[in-house]
């Protein structure tokens, strides 16, 4: 059975953590150093830190935040948000990061996914793929922090990122991105079973309930969540513990 992950994301616009909902509405959370630092040291096995407004405001990613953060965390730890380019991968690799995660930058040029594993390794390459549900059934990769439909179809598109070679998918339900009703298990699942790359389910969770629920319906890597992290409502040793009794095999705090 493969360990399960338990990763606390951090949204961070203008220097300080934020969530909202449906990828609007944002509202201030804390600091990130702080929060990153205390995340690393109660049992996260990992972190995501998204620049969220970077893309829609066509600057690059905070790289002095970047370094501040990974000076402070002992867990691998993956950074989004406004990266476009070889440079800017580089960059915040040696800003500190472990990974990159990639989204509009792809979708605009694939070339970026393949030539960026190629000069860095797959295994540092995160592919985040934001979907939304349509009245068709179909999911849509969303750009620009969900606020523009790319045509692409999301399960498609994650098939395309991993022959590509993304090292792992990180699908974002928009549709349910902070309504804490549980993870989209139909657009997760779809994405698990299309690809054999790790996928790590994002958007929705309420609750320890909804990570059990997850990694039993799917086979999923890793579970991302925010809000229930953030607003104190459970904590990752919590969320491990409900894991264990519930028979999904996660690392020790």
């Amino acid at each position: 059975m493969t360990t399960k992950k338990i990763i606390p994301c951090l949204d961070v616009k203008d220097g300080k953590v934020v969530k909202g909902v449906n990828f609007e509405g944002m509202r201030e959370m804390g600091d990130p150093v702080d929060m990153a630092k205390a995340y690393s040291e109660n049992g996260a096995d990992e972190l995501v830190f998204l620049d969220i407004s970077a893309t829609t405001e066509g600057r690059d990613t905070m790289v002095d935040v970047v370094k501040k953060v990974a000076e402070k965390v002992s867990v691998p730890f993956t950074v989004g948000g406004g990266i476009k380019t070889l440079e800017d991968i580089s960059r915040v690799l040696e800003a500190g990061a472990d990974k990159v995660g990639i989204n509009s930058a792809a979708v605009v040029r694939p070339e970026l996914i393949a030539e960026a594993a190629e000069k860095f390794g797959s295994e540092r390459i995160v592919a985040a793929v934001d979907a939304k549900l349509f009245p068709d059934g179909t999911w849509r990769v969303m750009t620009r922090g969900g606020l523009h439909d790319s045509g692409l179809d999301a399960i498609e598109w994650s098939k395309k990122l991993e022959e590509l070679g993304a090292g792992a998918i990180l699908p974002t339900s928009v549709d349910r991105d902070g309504v804490k009703d549980g993870y989209d298990l139909k657009l997760t699942k779809a994405i698990v079973d299309a690809v054999s790359i790790p996928v790590i389910a994002s958007g929705g969770c309420g609750n320890a309930e909804h990570i059990v629920e997850v990694f039993k319906e799917t086979n999923a890597a890793a579970a991302l969540a925010a809000s229930i992290f953030h607003e104190d409502i459970v904590s990752v040793g919590e969320v491990k513990a409900l894991c264990r009794e519930r028979g999904v095999e996660v690392s020790e705090d």
